[in-house]
């Protein structure tokens, strides 16, 4: 048992002993003593228990032992022992996606806390090892060839013992290591801030099982670089050019027409292209005229089939940030409707009564639509366009399509509520749209404004002046 209750008293000699200096020390109601050949020795003895309790440690009652004394008689473990452990922990709850992308940062910093990097294995080979199977815990995952399992025994051999990370400057090589690529270019913005997110958790995991005193992230000066979340609104398709490439989708032989409703459902619903991917008939409401709607009732993101528990490349998920029974209404308009119709009498439903699926059957492959949206980009945008990431990936529908609505002078939370986020990212990535917004509203209150005082008179102020001492 610990506790913070510790005395000690002076060093008491008794001549004649082999060892005449002895130390006396209480922990709670418990005595505690230890002799010493030499008066020096206890003095330093006693010195570093004083040290330890004026630190703020506990004690152990039995032993009579400071933390950092018992830390330091346990085995220590090292760095990469934590982190498995840590994604150990972490691998049931998580989304295939959020297993591949914790690897991915964990397997960063292990590589920068090393002892020494003498036969090192290739930078590229040893991230590999770590990322595909030290932090992979599925039972997808096959052994590992030669070369990766060397890596692995290098990296158990060499990586740092855990009491290393309370130093300041093993931290700081962490830190170093998940602001580069691989090739030692900068990383981005946001995938510092991710990975930096992975290894403060582990840390604070670490100090949850006691393997160290405190999260040495917070005594270190040093933060990420500011990620830049808003669109970039000059690569954003307006209207003109949305339309124009999802018919040019249509266009492209029988893929892109198989594709188009998927495209449109992008921009005219801002579904998410997992979301989209998951729709089927009975989640449709489509009238032969006016509006209908979509109910979002989950989603299939792709992670690879090492990542999921029964080895499908894609995984069954709820929506994003949502519960699994959550669901998301979203009305769509009549251009929209007609190319699910379109859709649903060329195509109908899959098996699994999916609206859109592979070139062979099963769920869409991300490969196949993310080829199809290059192609009508290179038939649809003119030479300069194509020099620009204009409309460079599909999702470019989605922003184009919140931004419609936007613009258009729909609410924002009606609009946040529609795209299945918070207002605070509606704000955060769609400032410019926003700001325009915010202009337009403040010229609509200061004409309301003088209308409202070239119209009123003197007596309708007494008036209101009554009124309001009433």
């Amino acid at each position: 048992m610990l506790t913070f209750e510790f005395t000690i008293n002076s060093i008491r000699e008794r001549p004649g002993r082999r060892k005449p200096f002895q130390l006396r020390w209480k922990v709670g109601p418990r005595p505690h003593y230890k002799s010493f050949q030499t008066k020096a020795l206890a003095d330093g003895r006693r010195a570093q228990l004083m040290t330890a309790a004026h630190r703020g440690e506990m004690f152990d009652v039995e032993s009579g032992l400071p933390q950092s004394d018992l830390r330091a008689q346990q085995p220590q473990a090292t760095w990469i022992e934590h982190a498995r452990d840590y994604a150990r922990m972490k691998w049931k709850r998580s989304s295939a996606k959020s297993r591949a992308t914790r690897a991915d940062a964990l397997a960063t910093v292990t590589s920068a806390l090393v002892l020494d990097a003498e036969g090192a294995p290739e930078p590229a080979v040893l991230r590999r090892a770590l990322s595909c199977w030290a932090f992979n815990l599925s039972n997808q995952r096959t052994e590992p060839p030669m070369p990766i399992a060397s890596a692995l025994q290098w990296i158990v051999r060499k990586s740092l013992p855990m009491p290393r990370l309370e130093n300041s400057d093993t931290v700081r090589l962490a830190l170093e290591a998940l602001s580069l690529k691989l090739d030692g270019t900068p990383a981005a913005a946001s995938t510092i801030k991710r990975k930096r997110m992975v290894f403060n958790n582990a840390l604070r995991y670490a100090v949850e099982r006691k393997l160290l005193p405190a999260n040495p992230l917070q005594f270190v000066d040093w933060a990420p670089p500011e990620a830049d979340d808003e669109v970039d609104w000059r690569y954003v398709p307006n209207p003109a050019q949305a339309k124009v490439l999802i018919d040019t989708v249509g266009k492209l032989g029988p893929r892109g027409r198989h594709l188009q409703a998927f495209f449109g459902c992008g921009y005219y619903a801002a579904t998410r292209p997992a979301e989209a991917m998951n729709l089927r008939q009975a989640d449709c409401t489509l009238p032969t005229s006016g509006w209908g709607t979509l109910l979002l009732t989950g989603s299939s993101p792709r992670a690879g089939s090492s990542w999921t528990d029964d080895g499908k490349s894609y995984e069954e998920r709820g929506l994003k940030r949502r519960t699994r029974s959550a669901t998301r209404e979203v009305p769509i308009p009549p251009v929209l409707v007609a190319l699910l119709h379109e859709h649903l009498a060329c195509y109908g439903t899959g098996p699994d009564g999916r609206l859109f699926r592979a070139s062979r059957g099963g769920v869409l492959l991300t490969k196949e639509y993310a080829e199809v949206w290059k192609r009508a980009r290179k038939a649809a945008l003119s030479e300069e366009q194509l020099k620009t990431p204009l409309a460079e990936v599909p999702y470019s529908l989605r922003h184009a399509g919140v931004s419609l609505w936007l613009a258009s002078g729909v609410d924002p939370a009606e609009v946040a509520r529609r795209a299945g986020h918070s207002v605070a990212v509606l704000y955060r990535f769609y400032a410019k749209v926003l700001d325009g917004k915010r202009d337009q509203a403040n010229a609509l209150i200061e004409t309301a404004l003088r209308e409202a005082s070239e119209s009123g008179d003197e007596d309708d102020g007494r008036l209101l002046l009554r009124d309001t001492r009433r």
